[in-house]
């Protein structure tokens, strides 16, 4: 499944995209820092809901990290894991993608079964 064009992902920047139809798909984003485009499911560790109540916005204001607008906890945007507020050390959930043609896909190993909506 195609994302985006990797040109529509700003440096640092991030953007929701969700997969599977009806009424529960896997609601993800992907976040990009440089020459680094990474995955993760739109789910906060902490207490379960999407991570940007600020639809669209995943960045803290200095894009060093990814926030959870609910409870401020931070997470870095290189593996994921929550550095600051309520859960630290626990993370988010990856998804495997790949850059080529000039876009973001998620990559072939990618199985929805695999993932809670």
């Amino acid at each position: 499944m195609r994302i985006c064009p990797l040109a529509d992902l700003d440096d640092p920047g991030a953007r929701a995209f969700k997969v599977g139809d009806g009424n529960w798909p896997l609601r993800a984003f992907v976040v990009r820092d440089g020459a680094s485009v990474r995955a993760y499911v739109n789910r906060c560790p902490h207490a379960g809901h999407p991570l940007d109540l600020v639809p669209g916005r995943f960045l803290s204001g200095d894009g060093q990290t990814i926030l959870c607008s609910s409870h401020a906890a931070e997470f870095t945007i290189a593996d994921g894991v929550c550095v600051a507020g309520p859960c630290p050390g626990r993370s988010l959930q990856r998804l495997p993608i790949e850059v080529r043609d000039g876009a973001i896909w998620l990559a072939e190993a990618f199985r929805l079964q695999d993932y809670e909506p």
